[in-house]
């Protein structure tokens, strides 16, 4: 499967994340994400990469049931933007992907950083030339964790795994999307106030 438009993730095209890779040990440290966790992300690996489509389009039902989410991805004058949806779907896709299988190391560092300023006024909507909204608040960004969360424990059942593993797998999926958030945060933030 080829790699999505715009997706740069490892390549001199990402942003440089000002976040040090201690820090990033010490936010590994906040969230509990542990060796076992990794163990587990890469048995949901198995189990959510056939359907991270399906989960987008999950995520992206709830975000049309909100005006002020739906907003964000829509034409400046509020028409939906199916083009800029399309677009970006297969990031958004290969982002569930990378939750459970990426190492975390400069390049997965840089790419979160890549993605926090995707979503600000530095560079929204300049991956895909979109007319769209330049900016998503970060109050929405955070916000949207819970349900980025709580949907995914669905896809991870009746794949064959006791409720045991399953339960694992989940708890491993929500630490480190709380994680990546954090890091996207870093973006919209002063250094002193991060």
């Amino acid at each position: 499967m080829p790699e999505p438009s715009g997706y740069t993730y490892g390549t001199d095209e990402a942003a440089r994340s000002p976040v040090s890779l201690a820090e990033l040990d010490e936010l590994r440290g906040s969230v509990g994400l542990t060796s076992e966790d990794e163990h587990y992300l890469r048995m949901a690996a198995d189990v959510l990469s056939p359907q991270a489509e399906a989960m987008v389009d999950t995520w992206r039902g709830l975000i049309a049931e909100q005006p002020h989410l739906a907003a964000c991805s829509a034409h400046p004058d509020g028409r939906p933007n199916p083009e800029y949806s399309a677009a970006s779907k297969p990031r958004f896709a290969q982002w569930i992907i990378d939750v459970c299988t990426r190492p975390y190391d400069q390049a997965w560092l840089d790419y979160q950083q890549e993605i926090g300023i995707r979503h600000t006024r530095t560079a929204k909507n300049r991956t895909d030339d979109a007319d769209a909204p330049d900016h998503i608040p970060l109050r929405h960004l955070l916000a949207f964790t819970a349900p980025l969360i709580l949907t995914t424990k669905p896809f991870l059942e009746g794949h064959g795994h006791s409720p045991d593993q399953v339960e694992r797998m989940y708890a491993a999926w929500a630490k480190p999307v709380v994680l990546h958030v954090t890091l996207w945060a870093r973006a919209y933030t002063p250094p002193a106030n991060w």
